[in-house]
């Protein structure tokens, strides 16, 4: 086994084993990917201040995340696709996310069903939830997840209308793959992960094939799918996707203040800062860039999750010390799935942990709770001088 010290050594890896198109799915951001670029470069303009002779004895990196214990305070973020990345990926992530103590959030376009994700695990996961024209279906969706057992809905509220992705379109992204002459030469270079897809439990999208009347195959699939993400998604369905849903929610894709008040006003459990990635609207401030603010809108009304751009256990340090209750990643954790499998967000979770915990313990801290804006050096201009009007 190579040798793994950091996330990107796991994604040298991913790029060698898994198929171009779903490298670049995962590897990309809408348009210019400017967004998808500073949600972690932006990270590197905060720095740490280094503390000493502190007793460093008994830390602890265990938290709570809407009101669930966590080994840390790490939630693994829906991913679509994500068991083209790695046979049965869903799976294998929650598997491995349940062994750490973390929680797994299962996406409404996953391989795995809700069903098949629930019967492998053996604790509650969190399903997160895109809003359809076909409310008959969604309500149905809502129900599986309820039966299911899963403890949180996560509603995405920044897919209302796609971004265009400039490298799935030229890739021609499908599950599973066209076989065009292209992607039949990239294929064959990735010969072992075509093995394991052989003995993969599903390779379409588990939660929507069999549960939508009509749909028999790739280009039927295909065909609803882009024309059921719903652009008239407003607060008051929100409100009647939480009353439907009965439990804890978290709100996902807040990236302004107005929009975090409206979440909190509306008795939600926990938001997402998110800019989907990068993958929505590019030119869109930098998660991290924007969280101070959104807590300052809502200081301890509602908690507060940061997601895009998280790369290390520093990057997770850093949003935690500008008072999120926690972070979501998503590309780290796939880079671990698409490089070895379970083992390998196993090895991703290992990685942000060591960081974590050494950091922490290097800026004088014993627990994350004790984090907090003196642990940082933050640049006078970071949240910018921009003009709304």
């Amino acid at each position: 086994m190579p040798v793994i010290t950091n996330i990107d050594d796991l994604k040298r890896i991913y790029e060698r084993r898994v198929p171009r198109m779903f490298f670049d799915y995962a590897e990309s951001g809408s348009w210019s990917e400017q967004t998808f670029r500073e949600n972690s470069s932006d990270f590197d303009l905060i720095r740490l201040r280094q503390r000493v002779a502190v007793d460093m004895a008994g830390r602890s990196t265990a938290s709570q995340m809407i009101g669930q214990d966590v080994a840390m305070p790490v939630a693994l973020a829906p991913v679509g696709l994500t068991g083209m990345q790695h046979a049965d990926g869903e799976i294998k992530a929650a598997r491995a996310a349940e062994e750490f103590g973390v929680p797994f959030t299962l996406s409404t376009m996953s391989i795995n069903s809700i069903e098949d994700v629930a019967e492998a695990t053996q604790k509650p996961f969190w399903f997160q939830l895109y809003t359809m024209k076909d409310m008959d279906y969604t309500a149905r969706l809502i129900q599986r997840a309820k039966d299911a057992g899963c403890s949180a809905l996560v509603i995405t509220l920044d897919l209302q209308i796609l971004g265009q992705r400039h490298k799935d379109l030229k890739n021609g992204l499908s599950a599973p793959p066209k076989l065009t002459p292209k992607t039949v030469a990239n294929l064959m270079t990735k010969w072992r992960w075509g093995i394991e897809m052989l003995g993969a439990k599903r390779r379409e999208f588990g939660n929507i094939v069999g549960h939508v009347e009509g749909i028999s195959d790739a280009s039927s699939l295909g065909a609803w799918t882009a024309e059921q993400f719903d652009p008239s998604l407003d607060w008051g369905k929100v409100a009647r996707l939480m009353e439907m849903w009965g439990g804890k929610v978290i709100l996902k894709g807040i990236l302004d203040a107005e929009d975090a008040k409206m979440a909190a006003k509306l008795g939600a459990d926990a938001i997402v800062v998110s800019n989907h990635g990068g993958r929505q609207l590019d030119g869109a401030l930098s998660s991290i860039r924007m969280l101070p603010a959104i807590m300052d809108a809502v200081g301890n009304d509602i908690e507060v999750h940061l997601d895009s751009g998280i790369r290390s256990g520093q990057d997770i340090l850093k949003s935690l010390a500008l008072s999120a209750s926690g972070v979501m990643i998503g590309r780290a954790f796939v880079y671990g799935l698409g490089a070895m499998g379970q083992a390998g967000v196993t090895r991703a979770l290992e990685v942000l942990h060591k960081e974590l915990d050494t950091t922490m313990a290097l800026c004088g801290e014993k627990g994350v709770a004790d984090l907090g804006r003196h642990n940082l050096l933050i640049p006078e201009d970071f949240g910018g001088r921009w003009q709304e009007h």
